[in-house]
């Protein structure tokens, strides 16, 4: 018979040892701090937060809700081309075509705008333009078996050569009302609609990435290609989706630039490509694939945003701003060096 044992009668049971009164919290919480992987986990989340207290120390205007609504809208693209680096990523991937693909969305949509097209069909031919180029990396990467850094450098330049051809390297100005209502109107007050389908993707990404077993299948491909296909699961198929996934939020991402800027830029801007890389790094997520978060690129993304923000409205030159990003993208990665 199973013997269980059990406090006497009126007693009552032990408690386990954890050290004399709090010192074991204590102990614990001095443990954390002096763990550099405590703080490497969370840099995002904390440089933010550091940001947001030396600029409104300098500058008080800088928590104004004008301001913060700007910094939000700003970042709505950044946060959602970050996310979609994030899936690629996290299959030991990465995918350096991602600006040039949310211009060619731009550019596209812009020539349907410009031909007449009723406007949610230049919102699907933005989103089905990203999402062919990026089911071009991904055949290219998972059936070709091409090195990720040489397809997606060279749709880099594709997508950008074919922007530039479509729109004979002229922008469409867009005067439909529904851009300025999504990119300056919300539900709430400094949360716009465009920020609002910003929050969306990183709640669906999160979903898909960790309750989901295509979720699952990502990680364990970017983890240990040999020990997921062991296991059953198609790795050439799952890395195939995360381009696919990229190419589509990079569409995605093209129509809230054009709510934002009011037209269609057909130059690729590279800093949409460097400060999505440097999202995902301060987020903390792997580069070598494998442990990936949606929340910490987010927050990665916002800090870049604010960083660049608040430098602008400190009145430092221009110049200064890709050093201060690159800064802060290396600090990041030292941090990660340490991370368990």
């Amino acid at each position: 018979m199973a013997h269980t044992d059990a406090a006497p009668h009126g007693a009552s049971p032990e408690a386990p040892e954890t050290g004399s009164g709090t010192g074991g919290v204590g102990e614990s919480w001095r443990t954390r701090l002096t763990d550099l992987s405590f703080w490497a986990e969370r840099a995002s989340g904390i440089g933010l937060v550091l940001l947001l207290v030396v600029f409104t120390a300098l500058d008080p205007s800088f928590l104004s809700s004008g301001n913060i609504a700007g910094i939000l809208s700003a970042s709505a693209a950044l946060i959602i081309l970050a996310v979609a680096q994030t899936f690629v990523v996290a299959t030991a991937g990465i995918d350096l075509s991602i600006a040039s693909v949310m211009t060619l969305g731009i550019v596209v949509l812009g020539q349907l705008y410009a031909a007449g097209t009723p406007l949610g069909l230049c919102f699907v031919g933005a989103i089905v333009a990203g999402l062919l180029a990026g089911l071009v990396n991904g055949f290219l990467v998972a059936k070709a078996k091409i090195t990720d850094f040489v397809v997606t450098l060279g749709m880099l330049s594709a997508a950008s050569g074919l922007g530039l051809i479509l729109s004979d390297g002229q922008p469409v100005t867009v005067t439909e009302g529904f851009f300025f209502d999504i990119s300056l109107d919300g539900p709430v007050s400094m949360v716009s609609w465009i920020v609002v389908l910003a929050i969306v993707v990183a709640v669906v990404a999160h979903v898909v990435l960790f309750h989901t077993r295509f979720g699952t299948h990502v990680l364990a491909t970017g983890g240990s290609p040999e020990a997921a296909t062991a296991t059953g699961i198609r790795t050439d198929r799952v890395k195939l989706a995360v381009y696919a996934i990229a190419g589509l939020l990079a569409g995605l991402a093209a129509i809230i630039v054009v709510a934002r800027l009011g037209s269609t830029p057909p130059a690729a801007n590279t800093t949409y490509l460097l400060n999505s890389v440097a999202a995902v790094v301060l987020g903390g997520v792997s580069l070598f694939g494998g442990k990936a978060s949606i929340l910490g690129p987010v927050f990665g993304a916002l800090l870049l945003t604010v960083l660049l923000n608040g430098l602008t409205t400190l009145g430092v030159s221009q110049y200064y701003q890709p050093l201060s990003v690159g800064v802060v993208v290396v600090a990041a990665a030292f941090l990660m060096r340490f991370q368990k």
